[in-house]
């Protein structure tokens, strides 16, 4: 798998290749990573990427044409075309299920983007898809580029030390529930704090119980998109409904 960022600063990218699991999946080959400075196709002496936009208003608009050279030079890298992808407030949320698709494929170009945005003429002409965070600004495409890369770095096989990833949020629709470790009575300004029972019964079975139920209440208080949408995919069952039935919300 093999992903190509188009951007104005590549060593935003260098943490994420060395530092925690997800170097693993560089280490391996299971991802390849090729960074492409935009600055590098600028056709000026200033290396300008950017220039103010066609009926006024503040800030400035990344120009098509560097941008037409640099995905240019990445598909002719690549030996053919990949996926574009956008990051944009714009865009569609991104989800565990688009990242699945990606984790599942065989890679994409990532443009990040700065300034006001890209020339739509680019954007028509050039994406594929556009990808959003949330509802919110940040100030380029730099670091959704590496949160959609970290997402699928550690769905790859030998990443994660076991297959943790199957119980995250969201990868059976529901935000995952608490979880707790040693020791089983912790201290604090409110008093003794134990781990619950069923935590140390050793029966696998209500232990499995008791966490689609956090998972279950978390969700509902937190969500209720998530449940709603759950029960709109037949995914909860008759213990599941019970059980929302009796919370007190």
């Amino acid at each position: 798998m093999r992903f190509d960022v188009i951007t104005l600063f590549p060593e935003l990218f260098a943490l994420h290749q060395s530092s925690g699991v997800t170097r693993r999946a560089y280490d391996s080959g299971a991802i390849e990573l090729k960074l492409w400075p935009l600055r590098d196709h600028a056709d000026d002496a200033y290396r300008r990427v950017d220039d103010r936009p066609f009926g006024g208003g503040p800030g400035m608009v990344m120009l098509a044409a560097p941008l037409q050279r640099a995905l240019a030079a990445v598909h002719a890298d690549r030996g053919g075309k990949a996926p574009l992808v956008h990051f944009t407030p714009t865009g569609q949320p991104l989800t565990q299920a688009i990242v699945r698709q990606f984790a599942q494929g065989a890679g994409a170009v990532l443009l990040c983007a700065r300034y006001e945005g890209v020339d739509q003429r680019f954007i028509d002409t050039a994406v594929d898809l556009e990808i959003s965070l949330g509802d919110y600004v940040l100030s380029g495409g730099e670091l959704p580029a590496l949160v959609l890369l970290d997402a699928v770095a550690r769905l790859m096989p030998g990443v994660l030390s076991e297959p943790s990833h199957q119980a995250d949020s969201f990868s059976d629709g529901l935000l995952e529930g608490p979880h707790y470790s040693r020791p089983e009575v912790l201290d604090s300004p409110d008093g003794p704090l134990p781990v619950p029972k069923v935590l140390l019964s050793g029966h696998h079975g209500q232990i499995g119980r008791w966490r689609r139920e956090q998972a279950l209440r978390i969700t509902a208080r937190r969500r209720p998109d998530l449940i709603a949408r759950a029960r709109a995919e037949g995914r909860l069952d008759a213990d599941d409904e019970a059980f929302l039935r009796a919370l007190d919300l």
